[in-house]
């Protein structure tokens, strides 16, 4: 695996949100690539609950002042970057005033989530591939971790499917046990036909909660980790039926597990 390209995107990372089983998995699993001569990139939200001044965050002009349709309005796209203190990785972080400002991650004062959610994970999703053409740097493998990066999967295969960047990518995405009651905006499915037209990958998220979201993201990746030790049988169903290769929970020997499922997953074709 050595000088093959991971690019790691995740709704939650240590140490810039608190210590979870998915921000401290998406940490680790990058962490432990980038020391193997792995190159890396980590992306994630710029949530307003992040401290900028003390995790050193700076906006990368050169990266920054695009704008992103989202729901046929124009949102400025802001690129930031920090680095993990010892480890030598760089943290992208995608950022919108509208989007990520508040001082809260996913829901409100009231444990309601945000109404935008939906928008918020639109926005993230075609943040993360256009920051990626700009950097001119295409992925061997994208490891997706969190739900509010799980529309990455369905835009890069509908969406940006003719991206030759990405072409050649594999994508892994890992499931976990923590997700959201209800649903989200009920309005998802339409906001992102506005992109796709007439894919009928669309179908998956007519009713936005959080099965129908993984699911999404399943359908469109090449391979699953379990994240958890136990996940949702629903979501355990429908990976078995769409017959892809599957990494179960690893506890003690995550470093070496997930290093060969990146290897095997590249050697296939």
């Amino acid at each position: 695996m050595k000088d093959k390209r991971i690019l790691f995107v995740s709704s939650e990372v240590v140490p810039y949100l608190p210590e979870t089983e998915l921000s401290s998995t998406a940490f680790i699993s990058a962490k432990n690539a980038h020391s193997k001569g792995v190159q890396t990139r980590i992306f994630m939200p710029r949530y307003g609950v992040i401290n900028e001044r003390r995790h050193q965050l700076h906006e990368v002009i050169r990266l920054s002042g695009m704008n992103l349709v989202v729901n046929d309005i124009d949102m400025p796209l802001i690129i930031k970057v920090a680095s993990i203190p010892k480890e030598r990785m760089q943290v992208y972080f995608i950022d919108n005033e509208e989007y990520f400002k508040r001082k809260a991650v996913f829901t409100d004062e009231d444990d309601q989530l945000f109404d935008d959610n939906d928008e918020r994970a639109i926005f993230f999703a075609k943040g993360v591939v256009e920051t990626v053409k700009k950097l001119n740097w295409a992925p061997d493998v994208i490891h997706i971790h969190g739900w509010l990066a799980s529309l990455l999967p369905l835009y890069l295969r509908e969406f940006y499917k003719e991206e030759p960047l990405f072409i050649e990518s594999k994508i892994i995405t890992s499931v976990y046990n923590s997700g959201f009651d209800g649903s989200l905006n009920e309005g998802l499915a339409n906001k992102v036909k506005f992109d796709l037209h007439e894919s009928d990958k669309i179908a998956t998220i007519q009713t936005p909660n959080h099965i129908n979201i993984l699911k999404s993201a399943i359908e469109n990746s090449d391979a699953i980790i379990h994240g958890s030790e136990t996940i949702d049988e629903e979501l355990s169903s429908f990976i078995e039926e769409n017959k892809m290769p599957v990494l179960e929970y690893q506890l003690e020997n995550l470093k070496e597990s997930y290093l060969n499922f990146y290897a095997d997953l590249l050697a296939t074709k």
